[in-house]
């Protein structure tokens, strides 16, 4: 990866990592605030769409409704956006936001061993061994019991492992089925379209009714909410292209810090010294992959 692309990459990284991190936060305010996971899933998704189907409007860039742009949404939709959040959002209040936001920090081992199996790229040797290293920090957290006074519930610790595995194969998935002339704009509002549809549809099954009343319960996280996951939105499919998959599923570990720094103080949550080790480790695995110059997967 030549330098200058290299650093670009690392400024969407890190923006789009802190990004995502604030997202758990915000979620757990909502939940607090009555609103599902699914509900609160939703309007990321929809406030998202809307706002980046804006920018494409004024930007008179067209948007592409082919089958095969139809079916990347649909993918993308699914297990980017609609698992994920449905999981992380439900987990938080049993996890809290740090502990949540933590799983992210396991998708990009999990995204190199998919490319490992599908014989896609892979990073050099200091790649590898910035990703095992941000794997064992992410590890070190999940099993230090979490919150200090308020041990992790083992069955959510167990289940929320949905949350960096359809990560990953949303990472791989992005890249491999990258419609030929695509814009990043305009599959990033397109996925987030075809998630609020199927997010409606995951409220009503969930929720016994549709997502849109329970927002009113706090309308400024809402819009802060919304503006926050759509520039996000427009980040991550740039950081796509700059980086590829296994480097963009690094904005985990940029999020899980993030969201463990405004759990802790802001939102009253206390960690132990293991969990703040782990996050060290996971920071020196996040150097070690930026700087390694080996090959990697590209679009």
């Amino acid at each position: 990866m030549p330098a200058a692309q290299r650093l670009l990459a690392l400024r969407l990284l890190l923006s789009t990592g802190i990004l995502l991190g604030l997202n758990a936060p915000l979620g757990k305010l909502g939940r607090e605030s009555g609103i599902s996971a699914a509900g609160w899933s939703f309007a990321i998704a929809a406030g998202g769409a809307l706002v980046l189907l804006a920018v494409i409007l004024l930007r008179r860039q067209p948007v592409h409704l082919n089958r095969r742009h139809l079916r990347y949404y649909v993918g993308t939709a699914l297990l980017s956006y609609v698992i994920p959040n449905l999981v992380i959002y439900a987990a938080i209040p049993h996890l809290g936001a740090g502990m949540a936001a933590i799983y992210f920090t396991l998708s990009p081992i999990m995204t190199l061993t998919f490319s490992i199996v599908l014989g896609t790229k892979r990073p050099g040797a200091l790649g590898v061994f910035g990703i095992l290293l941000g794997c064992v920090g992410a590890l070190i957290v999940v099993f230090s019991k979490g919150q200090v006074g308020r041990p992790a519930d083992l069955a959510w610790a167990l289940g929320a492992l949905v949350i960096p595995l359809s990560l990953a194969a949303g990472n791989i998935y992005r890249t491999v089925d990258w419609p030929e002339g695509g814009a990043p704009l305009v599959l990033a509002m397109g996925s987030n379209a075809a998630a609020a549809l199927f997010l409606i549809a995951a409220a009503l099954l969930f929720d016994g009714g549709l997502p849109f009343a329970a927002l009113a319960n706090a309308p400024g996280l809402v819009v802060a909410q919304i503006a926050i996951a759509a520039l996000m939105f427009a980040l991550f499919f740039r950081l796509q292209v700059a980086g590829g998959p296994v480097y963009l599923s690094q904005i985990g570990y940029v999020a899980a810090g993030t969201a463990l720094i405004i759990g802790t103080f802001f939102l009253g949550e206390h960690y132990g010294i293991a969990t703040w080790g782990g996050a060290l480790v996971i920071v020196a695995g996040v150097v070690a992959t930026t700087l390694d110059g080996g090959p990697k997967t590209q679009r």
